[in-house]
């Protein structure tokens, strides 16, 4: 199971590690030449002596142009002691594996992406022995996608731009276009991205929301792979044990989503929905909410 931002951010790549190549080249622009094909590699780069030292993801990447290691960091703030195992990874896995390396880093701050894109240079000012030029993701160029077949033409990308860019006035559009685009792919995989995005969704308010998307989706929420999210989302409703508790649960939900979509929640209609004590129905007007251009919708058929 996820159990941390830090983990998602450089897992998804070896969920789909031709997103990582997409993203060189659509999100940085970057020239890496179309992989024939991609394989995970051990992260361990502990030496005989006891210094043990890991990247995140390492992926080899087969181009006709050669062979690359990709290697992914997940950084959640500037730290100064990656100035020197950075430039260690690269000099170690070059000298272990004979082909290229290249460093990715990915990050949910923009003052982090910033100070991991400063080069990292040793020797004589003017003339240095080495320098390291980290390759950024970030929401600063991570593209934001808030468009429904935006995001089913590539849904891990739509990951992406989801645990990058996941709180703010956005959030609702993202994670609204990316709750649709999951169902155009198999649930296995899709259980997998819902985790990294729990994970990475800092904004309390945005994590609420996609538990209430995804438990809007029923699918979804069936898979072992959920189980962890679908108890802390209803822990309350569980600790209270009653048939009532997970009745006003769903009535909150409903209004929530309307409410974070900035949907207006007329007097009558809210009345409605806090009258109701039929799950079934509530659970009904919820995967409404997703779409309704207004509160009105959620009765549309009745």
């Amino acid at each position: 199971m996820v159990g941390s931002s830090h983990e998602a951010l450089h897992r998804i790549f070896q969920k789909d590690p031709a997103l990582l190549t997409r993203a060189l080249q659509r999100v940085l622009h970057v020239p890496f030449p179309e992989p024939r094909e991609i394989a995970a590699l051990n992260v361990d780069l502990t030496e005989i002596e006891p210094v043990e030292r890991r990247v995140d993801t390492l992926l080899r990447a087969e181009t006709d142009e050669g062979t690359y290691l990709l290697v992914v960091e997940s950084q959640g703030k500037a730290d100064d002691r990656k100035r020197g195992s950075w430039p260690y990874y690269l000099s170690y896995l070059y000298e272990k594996y004979r082909c290229e390396p290249v460093l990715i880093v990915i990050t949910q701050s923009s003052a982090t992406a910033k100070w991991a894109a400063r080069p990292i240079r040793f020797g004589f000012p003017g003339w240095n022995s080495l320098t390291v030029r980290p390759l950024v993701l970030g929401p600063d160029n991570v593209p934001v996608i808030a468009d429904e077949r935006q995001a089913e033409r590539d849904v891990p990308l739509a990951v992406l731009s989801a645990m990058t860019h996941g709180r703010g006035p956005q959030a609702p559009a993202i994670l609204e276009s990316l709750a649709s685009a999951l169902r155009t792919i198999d649930s296995d995989s899709a259980a997998v991205f819902v985790q990294f995005v729990d994970s990475c969704l800092a904004d309390p308010q945005a994590k609420q929301m996609w538990r209430d998307l995804m438990t809007a989706i029923q699918y979804f929420w069936r898979h072992p792979l959920a189980e962890q999210v679908r108890e802390e989302g209803r822990e309350e409703g569980r600790e209270e044990g009653r048939e009532e508790g997970r009745i006003e649960d769903r009535r909150q939900m409903v209004l929530r989503i309307l409410e974070w979509r900035g949907i207006s929640v007329p007097d009558d209609i809210r009345q409605r929905v806090d009258s109701c004590a039929d799950l079934d129905q509530l659970e009904v007007w919820a995967q409404r909410a997703v779409r309704a251009a207004d509160a009105a919708e959620l009765f549309a058929t009745e």
